[in-house]
């Protein structure tokens, strides 16, 4: 057996040169003499490394003697792969002895057999109660809510210093990029959002009135759609809508330019990518929830109209009427209220989760269902506070 690779000698840095390992197996009286030769370094070895674990794994005999009286220059790594292999052949029942090794390399083996030799103590497997585990893992979300919460709030106070500026002359703005966003977010969402809150309205018309024809009371299936829909029903769903067309949307454009490092490049030409990013969609989508809520409202109700004519008999004439008298302004504008603080929701973590974005698709993937997730459940919260709010006013 006999390994000695074809690198010619090199010179390092310091002048000195480095001469590759061998290894050379030789039959002599009563067993096998493995010579040792060159210098045996962390970064020569790595030619001779696997002939080396060979070596180990083969039946050399029961008598083996490693010679390293022609090794010149030994570290650490090449001690430790002499020891391993020295090792593998004792493990298979021969007796091995190393011969030649220098004093001042003596110190460098025995530290290596000493590390070797240590005993490592086993890493306790800690058993944890699963209510600990339970709460440890709430406390840890609920103490991540305040990175979230400031990441926000930076996203938002930087959008308003921003649109400051605008307002003041002191930055031009950019009419284009917000009425193409407008065009996107809201003008080609209308179509599905006109489709669901007709069907949505005509459920809730259906079903109210099978439940109210029990009591005589069919008539006041009006009230039920005008003051459920203008409310709560349609600006709740639109803006969940929104939240999984278009602030999917914002996540996916702005996560895609984080990995293609578009926004650094943004910041190396000294422009903000809050302004030029997040400020236009942020504004779109506080102008458009609105529009797209109101339409909502009109086609809940024109659901609701069909529904009523053909399900129960009551002609639209005689459901307008009454729902004149079921509503108010007040009505309506208890939900269109709603409609721009659920859109900076929107935008903001959609916004965030984009910047959060790695480098890699599935990062991508992953803040994109985070962004869709945070926006509708913060949607349903904060419709859930103004109800509260407008109860304890009663509005």
């Amino acid at each position: 057996m006999t390994d000695t690779p074809d690198a010619a000698p090199r010179a390092d840095a310091d002048g000195r040169t480095t001469n590759a390992p061998s290894l050379v197996a030789d039959k002599a009286d009563g067993g096998l003499v493995l010579t040792l030769a060159g210098d045996w370094l962390a970064r020569t070895i790595g030619g001779i490394e696997k002939t080396v674990a060979d070596t180990g794994k083969s039946d050399l005999g029961k008598s083996v003697t490693i010679d390293l009286g022609g090794v010149g220059r030994v570290d650490t790594a090449g001690a430790f792969l002499v020891e391993q292999m020295s090792r593998n052949l004792s493990a298979a029942g021969g007796s091995v002895e190393l011969s030649g090794v220098r004093e001042k390399d003596g110190a460098l083996f025995e530290a290596v057999r000493a590390a070797i030799d240590r005993v490592r103590p086993e890493q306790a497997v800690v058993k944890r109660n699963i209510v600990i585990g339970a709460l440890d893992t709430i406390g840890r979300g609920v103490y991540s809510l305040y990175d979230e919460i400031v990441v926000g709030l930076n996203i938002l106070g930087s959008s308003i210093y921003g649109a400051g500026r605008r307002m003041t002359g002191k930055t031009q703005v950019r009419l284009p990029a917000i009425i193409t966003q407008m065009d996107r977010m809201g003008v080609r969402a209308v179509p599905i959002i006109a489709l669901m809150s007709f069907l949505i309205g005509a459920v809730i018309a259906q079903q109210g009135a099978f439940q109210l024809r029990n009591f005589g009371a069919e008539i006041f299936v009006v009230d039920l759609v005008g003051i459920l829909q203008l409310r709560e029903i349609g600006v709740l769903l639109t803006a969940i809508m929104i939240a999984g067309r278009s602030g999917s949307a914002i996540t996916a454009e702005i996560g895609s330019m984080k990995m293609r490092e578009e926004v650094d490049a943004l910041q190396v030409i000294g422009l903000n990518p809050i302004g030029v990013l997040v400020f236009p969609r942020l504004v779109a989508l506080t102008l458009v929830l609105p529009l797209l809520a109101f339409i909502a409202d009109l086609m809940g109700l024109a659901g609701a109209i069909v529904v009523t004519w053909i399900y129960s008999g009551i002609p639209p004439a005689a459901f307008v009427q009454r729902l004149r008298e079921a509503i108010d302004i007040g009505t309506i504008l208890a939900g269109l209220i709603k409609a721009p603080f659920m859109a900076i929701i929107i935008g903001v973590v959609a916004s965030a989760e984009g910047m959060k974005v790695g480098g890699s698709a599935e990062s991508l993937g992953l803040h994109v269902t985070t962004s869709v997730v945070k926006s509708i459940f913060l949607v349903i919260l904060v419709d859930a506070f103004f109800a509260i709010f407008y109860a304890s006013i009663g509005f």
